[in-house]
């Protein structure tokens, strides 16, 4: 940075109200891997038309930069210790930063950002970490340990994954596996306050049977099968590059009718189950009141998605309830949430910024109330949780209907552009 620059963002920094950088990982003086996890979010009470880019410095070079109010990245360093900048410019010229001194280490091990080791933890948990080693082939895997036994793997030297837990007190342990036979842990220690009581969760649902999927026309979309060339799509399962686990699966669309859209269900709990859950006797389904959506999705290219949609829908007794959430990305970069009675959508006023060329981490938590109120509670994006709190009346199910299906939906442009996004990971929770 030049030294006026130093002089401006110093003065900006240090005076509390005016704008944050808030840095969620790494912590300011931590010892960490490479490559580096950056995550990181910007406010401004002083520019009405708000944040408009993010970027990194390392040891005042800038080194990325990213569009919008919120940065996440991975940066790979050499072993050493750096001065790291994280800054936020607004729309009206100013800027403000957050200093991060971090050390990145030459040695094997794990380091885990969260959860705390003897920490206090509601469910899920968020685990996040990163690894390194000595062996010149790098890392291969990482995994978490529940009282050992092994729960979650994914491939690489990071691990961001949110794990559903009864409450009580575990000894977990996150390790990393090298390509030269070598491993390296660190306990994690936890007592689990809360969440999902008897809560089940179903896994690696991208890599699941049972997937249907439709083609929606504007402007009235409803669903077809037979769409002809108006809207294309394909899906391909049990693909190992790019992947978390090893077994991701790749979605596309394209077409020549613009704003044209593919949806993809599948029937978890209930009618049609794809999980074995069928509930028969429909004794399950009016005791489940939580849900959590998670899940990976990559694109390379993610600016060519109009809308990118991730729900929750419960169909019983008559009722339809669509926890509905969409991420307009061409659309204007802001979550939309389902109003099921009048079936529009609802901006919430908070910013969808996913990454393209990376893994972003999506978890949605929903409620069904006493009532059978829909309650939309939140949406962690990247590490970033967007509170919601927003109650809505369900709507009807004339066929009667029983069960609980996840979606991933995927909104053409304004020309159609064919693109593909890949999904990893994918879980579901209730209770």
């Amino acid at each position: 940075m030049t030294k006026w620059l130093t002089i401006f963002l110093f003065a900006a920094w240090a005076i509390p109200g005016l704008a944050t950088v808030t840095v969620n990982t790494p912590a300011n003086g931590a010892t960490v891997s490479s490559p580096v996890y950056y995550s990181a979010t910007a406010t401004t009470n002083t520019c009405t038309k708000g944040v408009a880019s993010m970027g990194l410095y390392v040891d005042n070079q800038l080194v990325y930069v990213q569009n919008g109010a919120a940065l996440n990245t991975s940066w790979p360093l050499s072993p050493g210790k750096y001065n790291t900048v994280v800054e936020e410019w607004d729309y009206c010229g100013g800027a403000t930063y957050t200093p991060i001194a971090i050390t990145v280490s030459s040695q094997s091990g794990v380091w885990v950002s969260s959860p705390t080791n003897g920490g206090s933890v509601g469910s899920p948990v968020n685990y996040v970490a990163t690894a390194s080693t000595t062996c010149n082939k790098g890392v291969a895997s990482m995994g978490v340990y529940v009282n050992n036994v092994l729960t979650y793997v994914v491939q690489g030297a990071s691990l961001n994954t949110n794990l559903s837990f009864n409450p009580g007190t575990y000894n977990t342990v996150v390790e990393e596996w090298d390509h030269c036979g070598g491993a390296a842990y660190t306990p994690v220690k936890i007592t689990v306050t809360g969440g999902s009581g008897n809560g089940k969760t179903l896994s690696a649902l991208q890599a699941s049977g049972g997937w249907k999927s439709y083609g929606e026309y504007p402007p009235d979309y409803n669903t077809c099968t037979q769409c002809g060339s108006g809207v294309t799509w394909s899906m391909e399962q049990h693909i190992t590059s790019p992947s978390l686990s090893g077994n991701a699966s790749q979605f596309n669309i394209g077409g020549n009718t613009p704003y044209s859209d593919v949806l993809w269900t599948n029937a978890l709990i209930g009618q049609n189950s794809t999980q074995g859950i069928p509930d028969n006797n429909h004794t399950l389904l009016p005791t489940l009141h939580n849900f959590t959506y998670d899940a990976y999705f990559y694109g390379s290219n993610l600016s060519l998605s109009q809308v990118l949609e991730f729900d929750i829908s419960m169909y019983f007794n008559g009722l339809s309830l669509i926890w509905g959430n969409q991420c307009r990305i061409a659309g204007g970069n802001e979550w939309d949430i389902w109003d099921n009675v009048n079936s529009k959508w609802v901006p919430t006023g908070f910013s969808c910024n996913p990454i393209s060329n990376g893994w972003n981490h999506l978890t949605i938590q929903a409620q069904r109330e006493s009532d059978n109120t829909l309650l939309f509670q939140s949406i962690t994006l990247n590490g970033v949780t967007n509170t919601i709190n927003k109650y809505y009346a369900p709507g009807s199910c004339p066929s009667g209907w029983w069960g609980i299906t996840v979606n991933y939906q995927m909104d053409g442009n304004s020309k159609q552009s064919p693109y593909t996004t890949y999904v990893d990971n994918f879980s579901f929770t209730y209770w």
